[in-house]
């Protein structure tokens, strides 16, 4: 099974879900992409997925323009944009599923941005 995990900037949601189905099961194919990939994975991200098990340190955010060629059985949209407004891709998939998780690196994009507002 191939399942191709998606939201904009593939640094923090779709790389934490990655790693989670990756987990579930070593035998089913499963990587993320976004429609605009930041540079690096949110750092916070990193640090709290290590906590949890996952080495996430040699991840790089991937645009879905190297997977737009790979047929895909899952298509997973993690982004909390409007059904209108979501990213879209348009490679070849049998089964959508579209979940609207916030995007937690818009508020704290390090650690320090986490202490500082997280009592707000």
């Amino acid at each position: 099974m191939k399942i191709l995990i998606l939201c904009r900037k593939n640094s923090t949601r779709s790389q934490i879900a990655e790693a989670f189905l990756k987990s579930l099961n070593p035998e089913m194919e499963v990587f993320s992409a976004g429609t605009e990939p930041d540079d690096e994975i949110n750092s916070f991200t990193v640090k709290v997925m290590n906590e949890l098990g996952f080495d996430l340190s040699n991840k790089k955010p991937k645009s879905t323009e190297i997977f737009k060629d790979i047929d895909f059985d899952y298509l997973i949209t993690v982004c909390s944009d409007s059904i209108k407004n979501r990213p879209l891709f348009e490679g070849n998939v049998k089964k959508r599923i579209y979940f609207d998780f916030a995007d937690p690196s818009e508020k704290y994009r390090n650690e320090e941005d986490f202490w500082l507002n997280s009592e707000e």
